[in-house]
């Protein structure tokens, strides 16, 4: 009976939790179709804030360009990170410990500190504001990730099969190619996912360092809201979240099968 008594109770508080992630999400996208400007009730159907949003060349121009953003992101994240994360987990080399290390204030310090931060040094160094400082930031900012999850993955296995390909007369880079970028590819992706994720949604950084006429969808979102907010933004948030679940199912039925073969 104890048994049964916390089994509920456990139920109910996940429901609770699930509940109150997910209800705000629900009901942000029930509005977007919703007639009424002003979420009025009754709910009737419509499709006019995806039409108007359509029409709405600053958001959409913002989308882009949040869009280029993390995707340039994503690339040279991954890649830097992933080489990073195999030289930590492959090779030895003096103050290996100490770079391990400073992995982690960045991500344990404040955004808005780093953003602060950046700022200061761009306006100094002469790389001024823009999308190419937005990018070198939100690299900055997603390296240690990438080179966690892709670590992670690394220690997952050793190193016979690498070794053992070698001694079949494998190049270096036909053992990465062949076998360990297959064996981490799981990780890779995860990082990959993490690294968009990180850019696309950043704010911080890039409303301190975009420039007069150029935004990322973050800070454009926030800049109406302030103005007066509209149903438009219900609209893309709608369309982001359908795309992101899309996406990530793929991701994971892809790597299912995969591992089923």
């Amino acid at each position: 009976m104890m048994k049964k008594s916390l089994s509920g109770l456990s139920l109910a508080y996940l429901l609770l939790v699930l509940g109150f992630i997910y209800l705000p999400i629900v009901i942000m996208t029930a509005m977007a179709f919703n007639e009424s400007s002003s979420y009025a009730l009754p709910f009737r159907f419509s499709t006019k804030w995806f039409e108007q949003l359509a029409s709405n060349d600053i958001l959409l121009r913002a989308g882009w360009n949040s869009v280029l953003l993390a995707a340039a992101n994503t690339v040279v994240a991954t890649v830097l990170g992933t080489m990073t994360a195999i030289a930590f987990a492959r090779y030895t080399f003096r103050g290996k410990v100490l770079l391990q290390i400073l992995l982690f204030p960045p991500i344990a310090i404040p955004w808005l500190i780093l953003a602060t931060a950046m700022l200061i040094f761009f306006f100094y160094s002469g790389i001024g504001r823009g999308l190419h400082a937005m990018l070198l930031a939100h690299v900055a900012l997603s390296l240690p990730y990438v080179i966690v999850i892709v670590g992670a993955r690394l220690q997952s296995f050793g190193t016979d099969l690498e070794e053992a390909a070698a001694t079949l007369g494998a190049s270096p880079l036909q053992t990465f190619f062949r076998v360990t970028l297959p064996t981490i590819a799981p990780g890779v992706m995860a990082a990959a996912l993490f690294a968009f994720g990180i850019s696309f949604d950043q704010f911080v950084t890039s409303y301190f360092l975009s420039p007069p006429g150029v935004t990322t969808l973050p800070v454009e979102i926030y800049a109406s809201i302030r103005k007066g907010f509209t149903p438009e933004i219900n609209a893309i948030s709608a369309i982001i979240i359908l795309v992101s679940m899309l996406l990530l199912l793929a991701v994971s039925r892809f790597y299912r099968f995969a591992g089923n073969s």
